[in-house]
């Protein structure tokens, strides 16, 4: 009896030992985090590189990365209860739409937590990755637009620099453009066509230093005589080209991101374009002779050379994410470490978005990209009003100015007035009478 008391007690043992290393096996096993990002290709390479990274040091996690996402796949994920561990949007504007809806999560309190600073980022950074209060987003690398030059192009016509203000910008372009005998356009000076590229309603109207809205959240569109003059020059020079002949001129040219860059190629001798194209053309072109500056600004206002609108990449916790804590030290990771923000600005060719990352030495970046570091720390570089729409209300104007430049719009002032009002509705709407 003695013995098959022994023996039971040998086989419970042996059964409780067995049990605890499949319960310690269990409990060792890696959390899977899925990332979601917009990136694709080479700079889609870059981000899994500098991830890998975090991945490699933490054993607890196995980070799976996917790109190509864009806004609208991360919204329909999040309504169907399907959505990713961390997310990234291109858009900086949208971070309204995610922080109002409570899409993302409210970050305060892993930033409380985790003894997080929020003025470890450049004030555009904090204030365009919160809405009303609620951050639902940090910074992840940032975008400042600026002139880039085509050095050899300059040479042939006699310009000895890149233009300060948007009359010399002007007179640069007709220079520098060439057409052929027919009158068709081989190479544009500058195009100012909104929609075209990167130009876009709010870089441009940066260049004049437009307002969007009046101190109770008021769209003036109408009211900033900076809006009146921004269209009235960049129809100007559409016209100088012919409407017709620019659009021709654009469907022949390549994707804005390929090598068959317009820009790149030589057929644009001067470009309205994002740091990021130093990378592109290092990798596509680098036998281009080209140069960068500060975009030209309103003759009127000389104080706004070397600013710029700033955007930035976001990136939040989707509020049904199936791993928030181990989602949240990734996040941390790459928001807020000069390391890892140095490793993308040097792969992806964006701006470090933390104070100390916009000068860490480990940055080796192309003299040219100094430029747009600059205009980012420039206190008059600003972004656009963060709303519950997003950028609907940039969208709606974006809309107005294509039939402008088109020539179908005879009273400029009645046309933006009316955009006002169709912006104020669309606030109203949300629930909300505008911007903080």
């Amino acid at each position: 009896m003695r013995r098959l008391s022994m023996l039971a007690l040998i086989v419970l043992l042996t059964v409780a030992a067995a049990t605890t290393a499949i319960g310690a096996a269990q409990a060792a096993k890696p959390t899977k985090l899925q990332v979601w990002l917009p990136f694709t290709a080479r700079e889609l390479g870059v981000m899994k590189r500098v991830i890998g990274e975090y991945d490699a040091k933490h054993p607890e996690v196995t980070v799976s990365v996917s790109g190509n996402i864009d806004t609208t796949k991360i919204v329909a994920a999040i309504r169907a209860g399907d959505a990713p561990d961390l997310a990234m949007d291109f858009e900086s504007a949208n971070v309204g739409t995610y922080c109002s809806s409570g899409a993302w999560l409210d970050l305060g309190p892993y930033l409380k937590r985790a003894h997080v600073d929020v003025k470890v980022f450049p004030a555009a950074a904090r204030y365009y990755t919160q809405y009303r209060g609620t951050r639902c987003a940090l910074p992840l690398l940032a975008d400042a637009a600026g002139l880039y030059y085509n050095k050899a192009l300059f040479r042939k016509a006699g310009i000895k620099h890149p233009p300060r203000t948007v009359s010399e910008l002007s007179a640069d372009a007709k220079k520098l453009t060439q057409r052929g005998r027919d009158g068709s356009l081989k190479v544009v000076g500058f195009d100012s066509f909104v929609g075209f590229y990167t130009v876009s309603v709010d870089r441009v109207g940066a260049m004049f230093g437009g307002r969007w809205t009046d101190a109770k959240g008021k769209s003036i569109l109408a009211r900033d005589p900076a809006w009146a003059r921004m269209l009235r020059w960049q129809k100007s020079l559409i016209d100088f080209y012919g409407y017709d002949k620019l659009v021709r001129f654009q469907a022949g040219l390549g994707d804005e991101f390929s090598a068959s860059n317009a820009f790149e190629q030589g057929k644009l001798a001067m470009n309205l374009d994002g740091e990021w194209r130093v990378a592109f053309v290092k990798a596509e072109h680098p036998e281009l002779d080209y140069g960068t500056a500060p975009l030209p600004v309103d003759d009127a206002h000389p104080e706004l050379y070397g600013s710029s609108i700033l955007n930035g990449s976001i990136a939040g916790i989707p509020k049904n994410a199936p791993h928030k804590d181990e989602a949240w030290n990734l996040l941390r990771y790459l928001a807020t470490q000069s390391h890892p923000l140095a490793e993308l600005a040097n792969g992806l060719g964006n701006v470090p978005t933390t104070k100390a990352s916009l000068h860490s030495p480990e940055l080796k970046l192309d003299p040219r990209f100094r430029v747009f570091l600059k205009i980012y720390e420039n206190p008059r570089s600003a972004t656009v009003p963060i709303t519950a729409v997003g950028v609907a209300y940039q969208n709606l104007f974006t809309s107005f100015i294509s039939k402008w430049q088109a020539g179908h719009v005879k009273d400029l002032q009645a046309g933006l007035r009316g955009v006002d009002q169709q912006i104020d509705a669309q606030l109203q709407h949300a629930g909300q009478g505008g911007p903080p």
